[in-house]
C-alpha cells in the first residue's frame, strides 16, 4: 500500500514563498507521474502541476505557470512544489498524487493559506 504524506504547508502573506514536500512510503514511485492539485473552499480539486517520471517533462495550470515549481528526487521518493509570489487566491487545501500505469495514490492533503 502505497502512502503519500505531504508537509510544508502553512500561512504566509501575498507575495510570500512556501515549499510543499511530499514523501512516499510503500513503494518506489520512480515510474509514477507526481502531480500536485489543490481544493479551495467550494470549489472542485484542481490541477497545480505534474513532473514525469524521468524529470524530463513538467506542466503546470496557467493560474501557477512562472510561480511554482515541481520537482522530484526519485532516490528519496519524493516530490516538491516550489510556491513562490503567493496570492490569496493560492488558498487551499493541496493534494500529492502518483499516477502509475494500473493505479493512482492520494495524499491527505496540507493547507496552504495566503493572507492579504
Amino acid at each position: 500500500q502505497v502512502q503519500l504524506v505531504e508537509s510544508g504547508g502553512g500561512l504566509v502573506q501575498t507575495g510570500g514563498s512556501l515549499r510543499f514536500s511530499c514523501l512516499a512510503s510503500g513503494r518506489t514511485l520512480t515510474y509514477y507521474t507526481m502531480s500536485w492539485f489543490r481544493q479551495a473552499p467550494g470549489k472542485e480539486r484542481e490541477f497545480v502541476a505534474t513532473i514525469s517520471w524521468n524529470n524530463s517533462s513538467t506542466n503546470y495550470a496557467d493560474s501557477v505557470k512562472g510561480r511554482f515549481t515541481i520537482s522530484r528526487d526519485n532516490a528519496k521518493n519524493a516530490v516538491d512544489l516550489q510556491m513562490n509570489s503567493l496570492k490569496p487566491e493560492d488558498t487551499a487545501v493541496y493534494y500529492c498524487n502518483a499516477r502509475g500505469p494500473a493505479a493512482s495514490y492520494w495524499g491527505q492533503g496540507a493547507q496552504v493559506t495566503v493572507s492579504s
